[in-house]
């Protein structure tokens, strides 16, 4: 099990605003991929209510596990690569795979076997390198029930950094700086339960 801590700004925009900057920054984009998010939790949410996540990313055919547990700045995540059977019985047969991230969910105080995969999201995702610090910048194209939305991102050793960066590229595309702290797992979910709330 790998484990990092994960810090990011993030910003959401229109869709005019992200096909300019996808144009600007055409010929510096380093990856182009195409990656599936399938998040996990309880029937009643009670991971995302501790503001705990938990998912698995599909990308190129492997498959990571990863819970993310809030820290004072940041996002600590632990990670476990899965098996193709694993995935398959997770997406298909609703199976949590036994391993040491779902053992670390247990240590938290929250049992695997009563959870599943609650809500998917597609990422459309370009990455770049920005300033001379080289931090990671993402332009995301974000699809789940039925909604697209846009999103830029930007992680950095602090903070601070990740946002101030975060803020010169948006002052640079005539882009209105905005932190948006619900991330996409988030905005998966609520979407859900507003459908729920409707059908009710």
């Amino acid at each position: 099990m790998a484990t990092n801590i994960e810090i990011e700004a993030k910003v959401l925009i229109n869709q005019d605003e992200y096909k300019r900057i996808v144009r600007k920054l055409q010929k510096n984009i380093l990856k182009d991929k195409t990656q599936v998010n399938y998040y996990i939790d309880t029937k009643d949410y009670l991971l995302k209510k501790s503001g705990i996540g938990l998912r698995v990313r599909a990308l190129n055919n492997e498959y990571i596990m990863t819970l993310k547990v809030p820290m004072s700045e940041g996002l600590l995540e632990k990670n476990t690569a899965l098996k193709d059977d694993e995935f398959i019985n997770l997406t298909f047969n609703g199976k949590i795979p036994e391993n040491d991230t779902t053992e670390f969910v247990r240590m938290l105080g929250f049992e695997p076997n009563d959870m599943s995969v609650v809500a998917k999201l597609k990422t459309h995702r370009l990455e770049t390198n920005y300033g001379e610090e080289g931090y990671e910048f993402s332009i995301d194209e974000n699809e789940y029930n039925n909604i697209t939305d846009y999103e830029l991102e930007m992680a950095g050793n602090s903070l601070l950094k990740a946002k101030t960066q975060l803020q010169r590229i948006c002052n640079e595309n005539g882009i209105e700086y905005k932190d948006n702290p619900r991330s996409k797992q988030t905005r998966a979910m609520e979407s859900l339960l507003k459908v729920e709330n409707t059908a009710d």
